[in-house]
């Protein structure tokens, strides 16, 4: 069934305006007595009905609500060092798909993608654009944010506040299995670019209490590593069957 998401409050009737009435008009081509899912962002579904539809507006009378199924229970945050090119951009469709909270993109010593402030400022706005839509495609009840872009130090500071925090390093490491439990409610992982972390970067994280992990024998690219480690977080915290 389709989906879609409106953050404004409703109750009763909803409206959707935009791309999305068109997408609804003219791309699904949707007629009065159709039935799409409608997301409030915060985790509830509704049921709801088509009473009017065209090309600016669609007009819906919700039918039911439910709590949605999909969340995870654990909220999982995604520091990602910058890499190159747009592998960011497939990097924040699978985390969305697979679960992730939230994505940030961190600089790094050893990022060969340094964007200026008004490129990244475009960046983020398409990047944000494409978790709206993995959000969609794959049935979250949420929509998880592409946030602004920190320093390696401030990052590793923000991690220390969840119960889990894990910075992935291919030289050493405690195993993650060692670290995750269905009881974690907040977790937070951090990913390398192409060139991996500085040594003195993983020792800071180690000082700040950052648990430093290896992720196997094998070298993982940067933008496979993260759907790794989210996959192995969401399978040990009951959130992957």
């Amino acid at each position: 069934m389709p989906r879609f998401f409106v953050t404004e409050p409703f109750t009763d009737t909803v409206t959707i305006g935009g791309e999305d009435a068109r997408h609804i008009s003219r791309s699904l081509r949707m007629a009065v007595g159709e039935k799409l899912t409608v997301c409030d962002t915060r985790g509830t579904d509704f049921l709801c009905e088509i009473a009017s539809v065209s090309d600016k507006e669609v007009f819906l009378n919700v039918l039911s609500k439910t709590e949605c199924t999909s969340e995870p229970s654990v909220k999982l945050t995604l520091y990602q060092a910058m890499p190159k090119s747009d592998k960011l951009e497939l990097i924040v469709q699978k985390a969305v798909e697979l679960g992730a909270d939230a994505i940030v993109p961190v600089m790094t010593s050893r990022c060969i993608s340094r964007p200026d402030k008004k490129s990244m400022d475009k960046k983020l706005e398409r990047l944000n654009k494409i978790a709206l839509s993995a959000a969609q495609q794959s049935g979250r009840g949420i929509i998880p944010q592409v946030l602004p872009v920190m320093n390696f130090s401030d990052a590793v500071k923000k991690m220390r506040e969840d119960d889990c925090a894990i910075l992935f390093y291919e030289s050493r490491g405690k195993t993650l299995k060692s670290l995750l439990s269905t009881e974690l409610k907040l977790v937070s992982i951090m990913v390398g670019s192409e060139g991996g972390f500085e040594a003195d970067e993983v020792a800071f994280a180690e000082n700040e209490g950052v648990n430093i992990v290896n992720l196997g024998p094998r070298i993982l690219r940067c933008e496979t590593a993260p759907m790794c480690a989210i996959s192995a977080v969401m399978y040990a915290t009951g959130n992957l069957e």
